[in-house]
């Protein structure tokens, strides 16, 4: 329980504590579904004809970023003030609520659902400064709520265009008006006569642990994704030899995400659920964009190929297949801040080369021998990457 005071202190005198809070956790349920929204768009794009694959995957591409900026913002505002005091719990639960109709909208969101779809996440993104507009009056960083309010109501106009729109306007416009939010956010929203200058020059602590915890709690909802995927499809028709192979390969290839995720840390220490050990880097939230999609399309491969075990298997699938370790690992290696350790990320990059370089032959082998040796793969990048966190413990045993 906060005491009476610190409860009536304003809002930019709060301070964020260092582990999440249960609300947190709350909100992320939403996020439980909304990913499985997201990889039933995936495996749909995979079945569609081949002449509408890439603006199918555009838009299944637009729609995850758009709820990636949602949770990461509220990510960074709750490790900046207390997630504790009454109005940010407000602000917290209904952006929960507009997530869930966001979701909920998905399927539809280029179809009649547009304008439902545009008006929520508008109002989610434009209402989240807004409240820190009013809620920071007279505090030095209510400038910078100004500045974050002016771009998302500069885009909000393009969303309500493009749910008017329809058509290929729509994903115009809605492109264009992501686009902005996230130029805005990797610049600090800069403005004429109001500068760019970012939240720690204005006096205001982000909680790196509290972020970190973030983080890493999202990525474990993601990893669930994979055995969702994975088990829901060996479920219905029950075990089969290539089913069977492919389950173990999805587990292997989550315990490998698990492990690399948690263990690479360039520091030579684990990073544990509470964040300790990590110190983010200036594009850690893009970096886990890209961990998160990755491990997204490895979730959607591993469950197509139980569906349909049988060959020939499709260029596409194999793209999903490796390319969501490959958008993992590019993450995971940017994910901090660099150090001493760096060369530790050549075991990652190596990890990326010989995906790709793999990658166009497998179209010659069976799904099930694809998803086996994807998992392989990365068991070994695992492996590899230990070595060197060992070797690296050794030879600066301060670390």
């Amino acid at each position: 329980m906060l005491r009476r005071t610190e409860f009536f202190r304003g809002l930019g005198d709060s301070r964020s504590p260092r582990s999440a809070t249960v609300l947190e956790l709350l909100f992320d349920i939403v996020y439980v579904f909304a990913l499985a929204r997201l990889a039933g768009r995936v495996a749909d794009d995979l079945t569609i004809v081949r002449h509408t694959l890439l603006s199918e995957a555009g838009q299944t591409v637009l729609f995850f970023t758009a709820m990636w900026m949602i949770w990461s913002l509220n990510a960074l505002l709750a490790s900046t003030y207390d997630p504790r005091r009454s109005d940010l719990q407000a602000v917290l639960l209904a952006t929960m609520f507009g997530t869930l109709v966001l979701a909920v909208t998905l399927p539809q969101a280029f179809g009649q659902r547009g304008v439902v779809f545009a008006c929520t996440y508008v109002i989610i993104q434009v209402g989240r400064p807004l409240f820190l507009a009013f809620a920071l009056r007279g505090h030095p960083v209510h400038t910078f709520s100004l500045r974050v309010l002016t771009w998302h109501l500069a885009s909000s106009v393009l969303w309500i265009s493009g749910a008017i729109s329809g058509g290929l306007g729509r994903g115009i416009f809605w492109t264009i008006a992501l686009a902005i939010e996230m130029i805005g956010a990797a610049t600090t929203y800069p403005l004429p006569r109001m500068g760019g200058r970012p939240l720690n020059s204005l006096g205001v602590t982000v909680s790196q642990e509290h972020l970190a915890e973030r983080y890493n709690q999202f990525f474990m909802i993601a990893l669930a994704e994979v055995v969702l995927e994975a088990g829901a499809a060996v479920s219905f028709p029950g075990f089969s030899t290539g089913g069977t192979i492919t389950l173990v390969a999805s587990f292997v290839a989550v315990v490998s995400f698990w492990r690399i995720y948690f263990y690479h840390v360039r520091s030579g220490r684990a990073s544990t659920p509470s964040g300790e050990g990590v110190q983010l880097s200036r594009w850690a939230s893009y970096s886990l964009l890209l961990i998160v999609g990755g491990i997204i399309c490895t979730a959607v491969g591993f469950g197509q190929v139980i569906e349909d075990p049988h060959p020939p298997i499709d260029w596409a699938l194999v793209a999903i297949i490796f390319g969501g370790p490959v958008l993992f690992l590019i993450g995971r290696s940017t994910l901090e801040r660099a150090s001493n350790t760096t060369p530790r990320c050549r075991v990652l990059y190596f990890g990326v080369l010989a995906l790709v370089v793999v990658a166009p032959a497998m179209v010659l082998l069976p799904p099930v021998a694809v998803a086996a040796l994807a998992a392989v793969i990365l068991a070994a990048i695992t492996a590899f990457d230990q070595r060197a966190h060992k070797r690296g413990s050794e030879t600066n045993p301060t670390l």
